[in-house]
């Protein structure tokens, strides 16, 4: 699918700067960035809902831990 991203003037810049330090096009760079936001996006998301899952089980027992 293709799509348009407009970027302001330093967003572009530093993002061809990027680019040209590892030899790689404009494109590659920007959608490597959206891969790996969205990979670490959905882990934390995971995280979140486990943990929403499963802490209460462990409220008391975290409780006592503290004090």
């Amino acid at each position: 699918m293709a799509m348009t991203l407009r970027l302001s003037d330093d967003e572009a810049d530093a993002l061809r700067r990027r680019a040209e330090l590892e030899n790689r096009s404009m494109q590659d760079v920007a959608r490597t960035a959206v891969r790996d936001y969205i990979e670490r996006a959905s882990k934390r998301d995971l995280v979140d809902r486990v943990l929403d899952s499963e802490l209460p089980r462990y409220a008391e027992a975290l409780r006592r831990l503290g004090e």
